[in-house]
């Protein structure tokens, strides 16, 4: 294992163990070093990879400190993953949305409000009879989002969040678009609300699977996979 990823595991450890708690300051860097065995260089790098992934925050002139360690803080970096990716990787993504996001739809449908769903069916009213895609990945991405968040599961929203980013919705519309199938996902969206409102778990988790097929099959078509 590489110096740095030996440091990296100590932090870790230090943070499990409970030594170190959110919101926690470090020990000064010679201090820390000597406890952990470590150089000070190898425990520099580990404080700077670690602060990439949110785990710490180096605060200039004052120190470095755990984050809150929240769930949807330390996920962010999985969006950035999902958006850069332009390959088969980027369908492997998609296949994991589609086993997560119809089993917080489901969830969604016992606690989402009337007022939130009165709200998701104004933004689908909203869009009007022909919409940019820009316009449609937006409005798909608030849709999914808001239904998740209505679940109260900040793990399961904050790992749909990373895997339904702004960029693979844009692609996903438009090869939604070229497909012709724009006004049959609209359709989905209008059935899975239905669901919602009626409170229909079985439904509603249908309806999300087939949405999330469908979004699969366009992009893979698009890219041009087998």
């Amino acid at each position: 294992m590489a110096v740095t990823d030996v440091a990296i595991e100590k932090i870790k450890s230090m943070i499990v163990s409970g030594a170190l708690r959110p919101g926690d300051r470090l020990p000064k860097e010679s201090e820390l070093a000597a406890e952990l065995g470590l150089s000070r260089n190898s425990l520099r790098e580990a404080v700077r990879a670690l602060a990439l992934i949110r785990v710490l925050d180096v605060r200039q002139g004052d120190g470095t400190y755990v984050t809150s360690l929240a769930p949807q803080l330390l996920l962010e970096a999985v969006s950035f993953v999902v958006d850069v990716h332009r390959d088969e990787t980027a369908l492997e993504f998609l296949a994991v949305r589609r086993i997560l996001e119809p089993a917080a739809t489901a969830l969604a449908s016992a606690r989402i409000s009337v007022a939130e769903l009165d709200e998701l069916g104004t933004r689908l009213d909203a869009l009007g009879p022909s919409p940019t895609v820009e316009q449609l990945a937006d409005c798909d991405l608030e849709f999914h989002r808001r239904i998740v968040r209505a679940g109260a599961n900040s793990v399961l929203c904050s790992l749909l969040e990373g895997l339904s980013g702004p960029a693979i919705r844009a692609r996903i519309w438009r090869a939604a678009d070229r497909a012709g199938a724009a006004s049959r996902t609209l359709h989905e969206h209008r059935a899975i609300l239905a669901a919602l409102r009626d409170r229909d778990a079985d439904a509603a988790r249908s309806w999300a699977a087939v949405h999330v097929a469908g979004a699969e099959q366009w992009l893979r078509s698009a890219m041009g996979a087998v």
